[in-house]
């Protein structure tokens, strides 16, 4: 026998005459395990179950967590530094003293800046994304990031496109009726920028065909699913019950995704808490709408027909930015 064989050759038969069992016999015939192996034991008792992992719903099954979280917020804010700052130093004119307020006046008034600082940023954060999370992770873009057709999880909630842009229409009216009899302060950034007619129309033209679906894919895309699971995630830890964990961290991350929203806005308002809380409040219906119909592109239409009507209000109430109504 060669000991470096794998299989070695058959032991010995017992003599015709012996009525003891040879050693094949034995090992051949005998189904019990020896008695203290602990390996045959182990190999005959049942695997312990292994604890499973909860099941997100086909909205929340994204590739990310708060690893990229962080570093998306470092990107976004670094980017949007060094873009701001590359157009001042290159619009601001040269061999003149100007305040800080003249500054911002100034820039204001070139919409390449005022407008061109947005897009570009813009464009930066979406490459960050594709690279990330497409590109180097052979995913569908717009699908990983909740852009599909709309589901209802309820039969009597609607299906139609067109019926999510006449709401955000009317959540846009109803916003409007509430913030008029709100006392606003002068001098806010948005309206600054209103009193110069080239910047206020390429700034309404991206509030329609820009910043719907940039934000809906920011917010709604990429934050609200990361928000859900983390939350999810830390009540489980804690203890709560798959069940419950997710249906709370759903709740929450609607809440939170919200009122990030609002508050990316509080810069434009002049951080007018009265205003910041009422864009809070839409931006927890636009999430809400993307929880309940399992993508994107609902609450896209609804933001979509939030902006349009405050785009048309504004260009017809002041005759295309040519007369700015008193007290804007």
């Amino acid at each position: 026998m060669n000991p470096f064989d794998d299989s070695p050759s058959a032991p010995p038969e017992s003599s015709p005459g012996s009525d003891s069992p040879s050693p094949a016999s034995q090992l051949t015939h005998s189904s019990e395990p020896l008695a203290g192996d602990p390996l045959m034991l182990a190999a005959q008792s049942p695997a312990p179950a292994l604890p499973s992992s909860p099941q997100y719903p086909e909205d929340l099954q994204i590739t990310w967590s708060w690893p990229h979280l962080i570093l998306f917020v470092l990107f976004g804010l670094v980017s949007l530094v060094m873009v701001q700052g590359i157009l001042a130093v290159y619009y601001l004119p040269h061999g003149q003293k100007l305040t800080t307020k003249q500054m911002e006046q100034y820039l204001i008034s070139k919409p390449q800046f005022a407008i061109g600082s947005m897009l570009i940023w813009y464009a930066t954060i979406f490459f960050f994304l594709y690279v990330t999370l497409s590109l180097l992770r052979g995913h569908s873009f717009w699908e990983c990031l909740g852009w599909r057709k709309i589901k209802s999880h309820n039969r009597e909630q609607p299906r139609n496109p067109f019926v999510y842009f006449i709401a955000g229409s009317g959540l846009s009216l109803f916003v409007a009726l509430l913030t008029a009899r709100m006392k606003e302060p002068e001098n806010i950034p948005m309206q600054e920028l209103f009193k110069h007619r080239q910047t206020a129309l390429l700034f309404v033209a991206m509030a329609v065909l820009v910043a719907p679906l940039v934000e809906e894919t920011l917010f709604r895309g990429y934050l609200y699913p990361l928000f859900a699971r983390l939350i999810s995630a830390l009540l489980r830890f804690f203890g709560i019950e798959d069940a419950p964990a997710l249906r709370s961290g759903i709740l929450g991350s609607i809440v939170l995704t919200g009122v990030l929203f609002g508050l990316m806005h509080g810069a434009q308002l002049g951080w007018t808490w009265s205003l910041v809380s009422m864009l809070i409040l839409v931006g927890i219906i636009f999430t809400l709408v993307r929880a309940r119909t399992g993508s994107v592109f609902a609450s896209f239409l609804m933001h979509l027909g939030y902006n349009s009507l405050i785009a048309v209000a504004a260009v017809l109430s002041t005759h295309g930015f040519t007369h700015i109504p008193a007290g804007q």
